[in-house]
């Protein structure tokens, strides 16, 4: 499988690993079929203009290289935008940012949004269903 340079090294070298012991959100996602696990913790804190922004984002996964790539460019991604903008960051510009993911892995770029959607959830306490995405997510074989 062919992974660009910054795959490689956002897999080898991942940022903000880890987690928040006092998160002000937390989502967990995971396939079913292939084993990959994300655990997002964010921090919550407001801007000059009042605006909750996100100020400190975590992660935590158990997957393959592409897995743990997505979430650490997830979170480099996140750092720093309001919740709505946070919100909006999708696979596609997950895994352009990563130089692109080959067609069997984007599915955990899948999974890194979802997981950030749900920290949010998790902060403003909604529930969210399970999005077309993630569905696609869970059935997909790696």
């Amino acid at each position: 499988m062919q992974y660009s340079d910054l795959v490689m090294d956002h897999f080898k070298n991942p940022r903000n690993q880890g987690e928040i012991a006092d998160a002000d959100g937390i989502g967990e996602v995971g396939n079913p079929v292939c084993g990959d696990m994300m655990k997002i913790y964010i921090k919550v804190a407001k801007n000059a203009t009042g605006q909750e922004i996100i100020s400190d984002i975590k992660f935590q996964t158990l997957g393959c290289g592409a897995a743990i790539a997505s979430s650490s460019m997830l979170t480099e991604m996140a750092m720093g935008l309001t919740l709505d903008e946070a919100k909006n960051i999708t696979r596609e510009s997950i895994a352009e940012k990563l130089g692109g993911l080959p067609k069997e892995k984007i599915h955990c770029s899948v999974l890194a949004g979802e997981g950030l959607k749900q920290a949010i959830a998790d902060y403003l306490g909604e529930t969210i269903t399970k999005t077309a995405d993630e569905d696609e997510a869970d059935h997909a074989h790696c």
